[in-house]
């Protein structure tokens, strides 16, 4: 299954008519697809493990475009028996599947990865206004700095996204805030402090109020471009 948030698998799986209702023996598999609490998540399994089955959190990476493609990244908690017997389903959708550990670390990884891909776009979205500001060419120095140290795959994409002002979605901010607020709620729950992150879903919720939501998260840029008053590439 892949349902939009923590509360929604809950009531998936545990409501009155919900999938664990259904379960009629040990040795089924569930697999949830969904982005959601690795907190949550290692409950929900725990639940259905009572029941005798076995339980995978399966979140992806790719976006619209790999899942079109069936080229997403699939991140995996759980058994390694169980993974390896669900494991050619996987194969339909993505190409790199990783079992990372047990329930919970899927949603883990996923979290992780979220925080990496927000901070690279609001770094590469402040690099590349700064520049522009200057009066330099932006599209000349996203070049230059691809034969660098600072070359990445969002400095590739999404700065060309930036200079080129196509903000059509291939994963929307509202979404992407809603994994870095999870990544901070875990963070509470975990004593940790993510001053970064806390800063790139400030910058989301100002994208959120301008109208942005629906925007393909590179389009965190607007929200700098707001503060100086200025667009890159203007």
């Amino acid at each position: 299954m892949m349902v939009p948030d923590t509360p929604d698998v809950e009531t998936v799986l545990f409501a009155a008519n919900g999938v664990a209702a259904g379960l009629s023996g040990p040795g089924k598999t569930v697999v949830d697809m969904s982005s959601v609490s690795p907190m949550a998540t290692k409950e929900f399994a725990r639940r259905i493990n009572e029941l005798g089955c076995d339980y995978l959190d399966a979140p992806v990476s790719g976006g619209e475009v790999g899942a079109r493609a069936a080229s997403l990244t699939i991140m995996v908690g759980g058994p390694q028996t169980t993974f390896d017997r669900v494991k050619p389903l996987f194969e339909l959708m993505g190409r790199n599947i990783t079992l990372v550990g047990g329930n919970g670390d899927g949603q883990t990884c996923k979290v992780a990865n979220q925080i990496i891909v927000a901070l690279n776009i609001a770094a590469v979205g402040e690099a590349l206004l700064f520049a522009s500001k200057a009066g330099a060419d932006p599209g000349r120095v996203r070049e230059a700095l691809m034969g660098g140290f600072a070359a990445s795959r969002i400095l590739e994409v999404h700065g060309d996204r930036m200079i080129r002002r196509t903000f059509e979605p291939g994963f929307r901010i509202r979404l992407h805030q809603k994994d870095l607020n999870l990544a901070l709620s875990g963070a509470r729950e975990l004593g940790v402090a993510l001053p970064q992150t806390a800063n790139a879903a400030q910058l989301m919720q100002t994208c959120a109020a301008y109208g942005f939501a629906e925007l393909d998260h590179s389009a965190i840029v607007r929200a700098l471009e707001i503060m100086a008053a200025h667009e890159v590439g203007s």
